[in-house]
């Protein structure tokens, strides 16, 4: 499919969104042809004024004209109302609707998506390319259909009076669309590259703001503002280029124009035609062409923010094409036992070559505790990642309680789990709703003991709101111990069968790690975990522990068989057991 007929499949779905709203649309073009035709009205009574009232002495003309005038005027601001306010009104429901249906299809793309797209590019696209939508939508195609009912208007009254000195324009119709198919091509990749550098500016901002304690402890500003500047500068460029092509494309078309006025001009000077004219028709006709000349201004420039617009829509498109998470699974499950079974599982993350996990086997039974050691990167994470199906195996099978999980509906499936990380996800909402998130059930009672048995009471009472505390964005407004408690409440208030804990207690000081452990040993009791450790220590009650080293398991045992073992584990602990003295 070449650009065009892309281009007129970007347009053919954008009016589908249009679709709903046919009776403002058609009070609007009520309102724009209504202002437009009366314009054209009113210059067209240049004739029968110059030729009849002040050329032939008939005054009752310029009488009854003067009645007119402001009932013109009054119904000329109703009609631009009603088309400007509806218009208005239609784009900005286009782009809510926008906004709405990429803010939910966010939500289901799967996480591999969300790996490989910065956020700053994603919210680009929700803020940035939606407004070029709606510029599409209101003001694009308020001009076009305004100053387009008003270029029909004044080639009738054109035609009307002189058809001879008019059929120059049937001439020069051509080389103007030329002009805007051109342009138009131009138009859409300038505009698609403007949204490119939109989304990384966007990019570059969130990681400086999230990131600003880092940049102000490493002396990042200079490198911070040279990298923004870059991208800023070359945003500018690509806005500029846009700039250049409305220039040349608007002086195209007046150059055009005039050459067509100059024609009728000298046509109008030969003999045969003077005895034809009056100087009614001849003002008609030429003050009809200059007054052309606005109008196919305004639309060639506002033929770039159309084609802003479907730039906006084709990348918008894009993402909406894009395949949500699948869901295979047909069988429900209310509350599972916690028996997981992993049968020779290898997996390669998108794009990679590499494995990330290869011929993975091991049985956990109900209340069961399993442990997963080894260096950063050896595959620890992604094991827990294709329990929850963030990700699908290559090959082998998971199973929780004897059920393949691919059968399972993903929705219960993932009910059944409650996770614990390091790095703990709080959103800008109070303390209670964050450990009731996802518990929209929940009583006040409920909250409350999940927060007493979290230890979350013990520093939460000290603010003056209590669990009504704002966090912040992020937790920012709390400490790592803190945060992590908040993590556990809300486990604890999930009540699922199997427990993740992705090394939920590293990087904290002694205090925290002591309560945050305690509050653990209870979250515990009674469900089947798994135990992403980087502390041997906290691992040692384990009833099962994988040794895990590039994707691969190379040791499997309790605490005591692996020390016995004396291989790679005990080498481990021995390192730990050192290092705390």
């Amino acid at each position: 499919m070449n650009e065009k007929q892309t281009s007129l499949a970007t347009f053919r779905r954008f009016s589908q969104y249009l679709r709903h709203f046919k009776l403002a649309f058609l009070v609007s073009a009520i309102g724009m042809i209504g202002y437009a035709l009366l314009d054209a009205l009113v210059i067209a009574q240049l004739k029968p004024l110059i030729d009849d009232s002040l050329g032939g002495g008939n005054y009752e003309f310029l009488r009854m004209a003067a009645w007119f005038v402001v009932p013109i005027f009054i119904l000329r601001g109703l009609f631009n109302f009603m088309g400007t306010y509806t218009l208005g009104w239609i784009g900005n429901k286009v782009v809510m609707n926008f906004r709405q249906q990429l803010f939910e299809h966010y939500l289901h793309l799967p996480v591999s998506f969300h790996d490989s797209n910065s956020a700053g590019s994603l919210i680009s696209k929700v803020i940035y390319d939606t407004e070029q939508v709606a510029n599409a939508a209101g003001k694009a195609l308020a001009t076009m259909v305004r100053e387009g009912a008003f270029v029909v208007g004044l080639l009738i009254a054109m035609f009307y009076y002189s058809w001879q000195l008019s059929l120059v324009f049937l001439l020069i119709g051509p080389a103007v669309a030329l002009v805007v198919s051109v342009v138009s091509k131009r138009f859409r990749k300038v505009s698609r590259s403007i949204q490119d550098a939109m989304g990384n500016l966007t990019a570059n901002v969130e990681q400086a703001v999230k990131g600003h304690k880092v940049v102000l402890m490493f002396g990042g500003q200079d490198k911070e503002q040279r990298k923004f500047a870059q991208r800023n500068n070359y945003n500018r460029q690509q806005v500029m280029k846009l700039l250049v092509a409305q220039i040349l494309s608007v002086s195209s078309i007046q150059i055009i124009a005039s050459i067509a006025l100059a024609v009728v001009l000298y046509i109008a000077s030969v003999p045969q035609m003077v005895e034809h004219l009056t100087p009614g028709i001849f003002t008609q006709v030429v003050v009809n062409m200059i007054m052309l000349l606005k109008p196919l201004k305004q639309l060639t420039t506002i033929n770039s923010d159309f084609q802003r617009g479907m730039a906006a829509c084709s990348s918008i498109f894009d993402i909406l094409d894009r395949a949500t998470e699948k869901d295979s699974g047909v069988v429900s499950l209310q509350k599972a036992q916690g028996n997981i079974r992993f049968d020779k599982v290898d997996f390669t993350y998108p794009g990679k070559e590499q494995h990330a996990l290869r011929d993975i086997s091991f049985d956990l039974s109900h209340g069961q505790t399993l442990a997963l050691v080894g260096r950063s990167g050896s595959g620890k994470s992604t094991i827990s990642s294709l329990i929850t199906r963030f990700y699908q195996p290559d090959h082998g099978t998971i199973t929780l309680d004897e059920q393949d999980i691919q059968q399972l509906n993903l929705k219960d499936l993932r009910r059944q789990f409650a996770l614990v990380s390091q790095q703990v996800i709080l959103f800008s909402d109070t303390i209670a709703n964050n450990i009731a998130y996802g518990a929209d059930n929940a009583t006040r009672e409920q909250i409350i003991e999940a927060a007493r048995t979290a230890h979350v009471l013990e520093f939460s009472d000290n603010f003056p709101l209590g669990l009504d505390t704002q966090v912040g964005e992020n937790g920012l407004m709390l400490s790592g111990g803190q945060r992590q408690r908040i993590a556990i409440a809300r486990a604890i208030l999930t009540n699922a069968p199997v427990l993740i804990l992705d090394e939920a207690t590293s990087a904290l000081d002694t205090e925290s790690e002591r309560l945050i452990q305690d509050a653990l040993d209870v979250l515990q009791q009674g469900r089947t975990s798994i135990v992403i450790a980087h502390r041997l220590s906290t691992i040692e009650k384990a009833d099962q522990i994988l040794v895990i080293e590039q994707g691969e398991i190379i040791e499997q045992g309790d605490h005591q068989s692996l020390l016995a073992k004396d291989g790679h584990y005990a080498s481990l602990h021995q390192m730990q057991f050192m290092e705390s003295k």
